[in-house]
């Protein structure tokens, strides 16, 4: 659990810093999953670029997994839900559990995913606060965006943080899951930010910074004119293609965090 902690310390902090412009005062939270039925989560009102092992909260998985499901809990019932999730927390802590906790369970409850990293990145949020916002997973603009961030990106309309958000993310996974038979890596939301969802940290860094590559790339295109997406089957060879499922390997660090 140590490695784990420190793992996620160093890509809380590379995913704050500031140059990085990914996310700035308390924005952005990240998670991992620690194998027994429990994952850590940075804890709210702590800034991910001075974060430290003791602003991580530790919480049973399959309980708040429950309070997403749980038709007791009102979409803005704000103070019941915070009750509820204190009692998942696992151990004496001093550190409450961040709004998006719930969007870390439902990544987490992903196969292959033991990382997630949410961040608000000015490049992305230009396109997610647009009418334009559909063209982010309308298509793949060019090779390493379809290595690194996968094919197929979700976009889940603008949803207000918690509870609405939450089944929000829930529906569209499910939907999601059910079109392609493989969960996103990249989770794009809608007026908020994204999620990378990865097997190990470098693959949530490596995520998340090409996301920001391929916003301001779309950017780009839809200022001088309209995007030239990869056509499918270009798309479906560079995604079983051997050499790229090895690139692809190495980035997700073979399964390492």
């Amino acid at each position: 659990m140590d490695a784990i902690r420190r793992e996620l310390v160093r890509l809380s902090r590379s995913l704050g810093d500031p140059a990085a412009d990914l996310a700035i005062l308390g924005e952005g939270n990240t998670s991992a999953a620690l194998g027994d039925g429990t994952f850590l989560v940075k804890a709210s009102g702590t800034s991910l670029n001075t974060v430290d092992e003791d602003d991580l909260v530790r919480l049973e998985h399959a309980a708040v997994l429950d309070l997403i499901d749980d038709p007791r809990l009102a979409d803005h019932d704000v103070a019941g839900l915070s009750a509820r999730m204190r009692s998942t927390l696992v151990g004496s802590v001093t550190g409450r559990p961040s709004i998006e906790t719930m969007l870390h369970a439902l990544s987490l409850e992903l196969p292959g995913v033991e990382v997630v990293g949410h961040t608000h990145p000015t490049a992305v949020n230009t396109l997610l606060c647009s009418d334009r916002a559909a063209e982010l997973v309308a298509g793949s603009l060019f090779p390493d965006q379809v290595v690194v961030c996968g094919a197929n990106a979700l976009l889940v309309p603008y949803a207000e943080p918690g509870l609405p958000l939450a089944r929000a993310v829930r529906d569209g996974l499910r939907s999601h899951m059910e079109a392609h038979g493989t969960p996103p890596r990249l989770v794009y939301l809608g007026n908020h930010g994204i999620v990378a969802l990865g097997a190990s940290t470098a693959q949530v860094l490596a995520i998340t910074s090409m996301s920001v590559k391929a916003a301001r790339v779309l950017a780009g295109a839809l200022a001088v004119g309209r995007p030239r997406y990869l056509d499918p089957a270009t798309v479906h060879r560079l995604t079983h293609r051997p050499d790229e499922k090895h690139r692809q390997a190495l980035i997700a660090g073979r399964g390492r965090r």
